[in-house]
């Protein structure tokens, strides 16, 4: 039987309608699908999902200020003022301690310490013109831009004051000035921080003075500071400079007269140590708990150049500790700097002075 060409128009027709019908509901369907589940996880309750602790919190600070779960926990240790009123300050003279300042401040990035960061520096590196006279001017100026773009520091170039006879310098007294800021601390340079918690917890110290320096040895029977703490402010300041030093503006006048808190052998955790004190250990040292509980260690090996020199062997063969324990922890020390100077300036060690040269390690030696 043959269609007609009515009923195959019909079929056609049909088959098109019952087509876009069946899309339509399809399309309805999976509509109506999504906004029941839409629903179904409105009305639903969501778990409660606690954030596991941070796993640096029980050994440093954290995240910068203004995290409220930071702000709770450290609610007992906070500086007065808070963290904004506080700060690692390191007065940068020579060229050859711009590459150990920046390291500090680098450690200091790394682990998080919430305190402000500021170098201050001769004015004169700004505007000095590179040449034989001052070749280490451009290699200071790119650490200087280093470490205000990676490590957060603030740039504060300062003016000379003037000695006795016109030669000029750059007073350590000068961070009596910075009334920005209700404590200071400077670390002794040169020197490797280890860990930044208990250096941090010196802003909360109480001080009856506004000076107060931390030992850990002694040099020719006097005790030494290898970190000095002061509380700014305009007074302390010019009674500072109103003092009978203040004509040379003589430094280690200010550090032998501040008051000293001795960070002791035999205690289990230490803020400073000095290097060369690890010679005198017994076999009871232990390296690894050495640098585990150790802040800064300052390396000031009086028989050397600094840390910054490659030294010949045969001049270190004295310095060396001879137990193995102490001898461990001392290269390791002196190792770390090492690799350290290399990744944050891209400076490989100083060679060492030629003899009948200037003694570089006086001027090194200079807080």
């Amino acid at each position: 039987m043959l269609l007609t060409s009515g009923q195959i128009s019909m079929a056609i027709s049909s088959s098109v309608v019952f087509m876009f019908t069946f899309l339509l509901f399809l399309s309805g369907y999976v509509l109506q699908q999504q906004t029941v589940r839409s629903l179904q996880a409105v009305i639903k309750p969501q778990p409660i999902v606690v954030p596991p602790p941070s796993p640096v919190l029980a050994k440093h600070f954290g995240t910068p200020p203004g995290h409220s779960f930071y702000d709770k926990y450290l609610a007992s240790n906070r500086p007065k003022g808070g963290w904004a009123k506080v700060a690692y300050v390191q007065l940068v003279r020579e060229h050859l301690h711009i590459c150990n300042a920046l390291m500090l401040f680098a450690v200091l990035d790394e682990q998080e310490s919430m305190a402000q960061r500021v170098i201050m520096y001769p004015k004169e590196w700004d505007t000095s013109t590179p040449g034989a006279l001052d070749p280490q001017i451009e290699t200071s100026r790119r650490l200087l831009r280093s470490a205000a773009k990676s490590y957060k520091v603030m740039l504060q170039p300062v003016e000379p004051m003037l000695k006795a006879g016109e030669q000029s310098t750059f007073p350590l007294a000068g961070l009596l000035s910075l009334t920005a800021y209700n404590r200071v601390i400077y670390l002794v340079p040169s020197g490797l921080v280890l860990d930044t918690s208990g250096l941090d917890h010196l802003f909360t110290l109480p001080m009856e003075s506004d000076t107060l320096g931390i030992s850990a040895g002694t040099v020719d029977g006097a005790a030494s500071p290898s970190v000095v703490l002061l509380k700014p402010s305009k007074n302390a300041f010019q009674t500072t400079m109103e003092s009978p030093s203040a004509m040379n503006y003589d430094d280690q006048d200010l550090l032998s007269r501040m008051p000293l808190l001795h960070d002791l052998p035999e205690d289990q955790v230490h803020v400073v140590a000095k290097a060369y004190g690890l010679r005198l250990e017994d076999d009871s040292f232990n390296a690894t708990a050495f640098l585990d509980s150790t802040s800064y260690v300052h390396m000031s090996d009086p028989e050397t150049l600094g840390p910054e020199f490659d030294a010949p062997r045969d001049s270190l063969a004295s310095v060396i500790p001879k137990r193995s324990e102490p001898k461990r922890a001392w290269q390791e020390v002196y190792e770390r700097y090492r690799e350290m100077r290399m990744d944050v300036c891209g400076l490989d060690l100083e060679p060492a002075p030629k003899p009948g040269k200037e003694n570089l390690r006086q001027s090194q030696q200079r807080p």
